[in-house]
């Protein structure tokens, strides 16, 4: 095993899990998690997706590098009114909804003739709040918020891929030093894990359920299998949403959302220089798997650690880790000329967060998106 490719994985791990483990955080408070259930959730999909890529790299050849889903994670933190097991059953019907695709190509195709750019605009209208945020707290919390979005900002110049991971730091330096807040004693128990039976509500499968779907199919998933195809590999496409449907409704039950293709840190661990022979490249899936079943038994320790901060802190910190990821989703959204006014509607109405007979903004979002462009599209025919 060559040094470069530990090391890639190891950096590559270190900045995925650094850059959003506060919005995972965050979507396990919304959803009114316990402390020992956030830790579960945390454990389930870290250790679901360290087996998956390990499973995936070994069983096809390719390294195949998979992610929790971030911008799901987004999602659930901006609803309100659902308990920890409506978000459980929704999860499960995510996950169902991963397993049709990878059976069914009719499935696949679908999702992928969702116009570009509604698609692109429901991710940006569920992002936008969290970017919003950090800049509230700067005025509110300035304390805490300013040196933290200070240290984001510089680092970025240098690197931006450690600029989420520099303020996330430096949160917890604050968090510890300015604060009564004290650091809490390592625990690593054996069994992380906390059943969560789930409850189905049509609502929720409706608001939540079908968004985490398509919001991790076009803003993870689809990019993912783009960045192994940029780098000469042709994904396995079935094999990988198979996988992680099945991983995925597994660890729903103790209270994980969704895990999927990554992209960004993907990209860390595929390329020339990783290893010069692109057929061995697949083992970089078994290092990334067992850095992140590592992590995944930390879990309980930094969900503690990061319960003890401030909300200020870890609002800061998600809100600045998603600016580029609400970047990259609103030049999608406004990109394609011909769906620019439906994405616009789109945006408008997720970011509001209206809920209409229980459901969710982003579905609305998608539908009233989805209808504009239809109209559109049969206006400019005549």
């Amino acid at each position: 095993m060559r040094m470069s490719m530990i090391s890639a994985a190891l950096v590559a791990a270190l900045v995925g899990y650094g850059a959003s483990v506060a919005i995972v955080l965050a979507a396990a408070t919304a959803v009114g998690a316990s402390p020992a259930q956030a830790a579960s959730w945390l454990a389930a999909v870290s250790i679901a997706k360290g087996l998956g890529m390990a499973f995936l790299s070994t069983w096809t050849r390719v390294p195949v590098v998979l992610a929790w889903s971030t911008p799901g994670a987004a999602l659930i933190a901006t609803t309100t009114g659902i308990t920890m097991n409506q978000a459980v059953g929704a999860f499960l019907l995510t996950a169902a909804l991963l397993i049709i695709t990878a059976l069914l190509p009719p499935m696949r195709k679908a999702v992928s003739s969702i116009p570009e750019g509604v698609a692109g605009a429901m991710l940006a209208g569920v992002l936008l709040p969290f970017c919003m945020a950090a800049a509230s707290y700067a005025g509110t919390d300035p304390v805490f918020a300013l040196p933290i979005i200070a240290a984001f900002l510089s680092v970025r110049l240098i690197n931006p891929l450690m600029a989420a991971l520099a303020a996330l730091a430096l949160g917890l330096a604050l968090g510890f030093t300015l604060t009564t807040a004290s650091l809490p004693a390592p625990d690593i128990p054996l069994n992380p894990f906390v059943f969560i039976p789930p409850e189905f509500s049509t609502s929720v499968l409706i608001g939540l359920g079908i968004p985490l779907y398509l919001v991790t199919m076009a803003s993870q998933n689809l990019p993912g299998f783009a960045v192994m195809r940029a780098n000469g590999y042709e994904p396995p496409v079935p094999q990988a949403l198979a996988v992680t449907g099945i991983g995925s409704a597994i660890s729903a039950l103790f209270g994980s959302h969704t895990h999927c293709m990554a992209a960004i840190t993907a990209a860390l661990c595929i390329g020339d220089d990783v290893h010069p022979d692109r057929d061995q490249r697949w083992k970089v899936g078994l290092v990334q798997g067992a850095i992140w079943i590592s992590l995944g038994f930390l879990s309980p320790f930094m969900t503690d650690v990061l319960l003890a901060l401030p909300a200020s802190i870890i609002g800061t910190v998600a809100g600045l880790a998603l600016i580029s990821p609400f970047l990259g989703a609103v030049q999608t959204a406004f990109t394609p000329d011909h769906t620019r006014f439906a994405a616009a509607v789109t945006l408008v109405t997720t970011a509001s967060g209206v809920a209409i007979f229980g459901i969710g903004a982003a579905f609305w979002g998608l539908v009233a998106g989805i209808i504009v462009a239809l109209g559109d599209t049969a206006l400019h025919r005549h």
